[in-house]
């Protein structure tokens, strides 16, 4: 079998490279596969029951985590096209899940806010996912949540670790 290497992060020698077989790492291919159909399992149900999918819950949920996010500002952090975040904004924004403002500095910025409504369902979609992230955080340990967690941002590109950082600062200063 064929050996991957993984590159050392920040701050680890080259003696501390960890080595695993073709098999090995499609096993844990194979878990992140499981593993996201259990973490979208609960918002599912509830989208599939308000004719929505994952791209509604993942707007609503970064709309949720930055409040007067522009609408250019989630094209950036959702990698889709304007085509498809068009779509789910517009129901999005007809069912009164979410609105839009003009920008104060830029007049043709759209500064996007969850209404009640959709801080409602937004804390619905989330709870579950929440609660099996905790448990399984518990079980493992926090080495293993620390391990996980190095192992998710070596996995990121540059932009979307630019923006995962962005976000976790922005939230460290509040």
């Amino acid at each position: 079998m064929k050996e991957t290497a993984i590159k050392p992060v920040s701050g680890q020698g080259a003696e501390n490279l960890l080595f695993l077989t073709d098999d090995q790492i499609r096993g844990g291919i194979e878990a992140f596969y499981f593993a996201y159909r259990a973490f979208t399992s609960d918002p599912d149900e509830i989208l599939e029951g308000i004719d929505y999918g994952r791209a509604h819950h993942r707007a609503l949920h970064f709309i949720a985590r930055k409040p007067g996010l522009t609408v250019s500002g989630l094209l950036d952090i959702l990698g889709v096209t304007k085509q498809s975040l068009n779509r789910v904004l517009r129901a999005l924004l007809d069912d009164g899940l979410v609105e839009s403002r003009i920008g104060k500095r830029d007049r043709r910025e759209r500064l996007l806010n969850l209404t009640a409504a959709g801080i409602d369902l937004e804390r619905r979609l989330s709870e579950a996912q929440r609660a099996r992230v905790r448990a399984a955080y518990r079980a493992a340990g926090p080495q293993a949540v620390a391990g996980f967690r190095t192992v998710l941002e070596a996995m990121m590109d540059d932009a979307g670790a630019r923006q995962f950082r962005e976000m976790r600062g922005a939230e460290a200063a509040e």
